[in-house]
């Protein structure tokens, strides 16, 4: 073989092992890329997985946040509610005391119709209504209770039981001995009765 032949192979393999190389560097960079491509892809997810838990952190603290301003609101609701009860029946002692004196106002009248004497009635039946008006406007309320009204062991305090005068009145009630009082809403007296049986 003459030289140029070797030169020629030689020159060949150069340019195949340039070409080799440059094939292999292709590759390298194109799986350089391809691992950049599935790096940036990862941090993609990452960043959307980060993004999604704050979104959901966010979230949390937003129902946190709601729950607790409901509760507040009813705090405020309950307390308020909770205070117009307390005005309500802050006079409940004064109120409690003064139902004696009701009482013996009642029997006052009861005895001075009796006596026919009707210009004292008069002036006793005016203090008597300024009174009741009185203490109505202050949220005293007389419970009606009547002779024949059903017995209820909840609102009705039975002092005794008697033989009922009829069959209609048997487990009702036959006579009411002394009158019960509400404060607004609240039983401060229960009325005392006497049932059938």
């Amino acid at each position: 073989m003459s030289r140029k032949e070797d030169k020629i192979k030689d020159t060949n393999k150069d340019i195949k092992d340039q070409m080799e190389e440059a094939i292999d560097n292709a590759i390298d960079e194109v799986d350089g890329k391809d691992e950049n491509t599935e790096e940036q892809v990862d941090t993609k997810e990452q960043e959307l997985t980060e993004e999604e838990l704050l979104k959901e952190d966010l979230q949390k603290e937003k129902d946190k946040f709601l729950r607790l301003f409901a509760e507040f609101e009813n705090y405020k609701r309950r307390t308020s509610k909770e205070r117009l009860e307390l005005f309500k029946t802050a006079n409940q002692e004064v109120m409690t005391a003064m139902l004696p004196v009701m009482d013996d106002f009642d029997r006052a009248m009861n005895e001075l119709q009796k006596s026919g004497d009707k210009n004292l009635l008069k002036g006793i039946e005016l203090i008597h209504n300024k009174l009741r008006e009185t203490l109505k406007a202050k949220g005293l309320e007389r419970m009606e209770v009547e002779q024949g009204s059903d017995f209820d062991s909840e609102i009705h305090e039975a002092i005794t039981q008697v033989p009922a005068p009829s069959d209609k009145l048997k487990g009702k009630i036959v006579d009411v001995v002394e009158p019960g009082y509400k404060l607004g809403e609240r039983i401060i007296r229960y009325p005392k009765v006497v049932t059938g049986k």
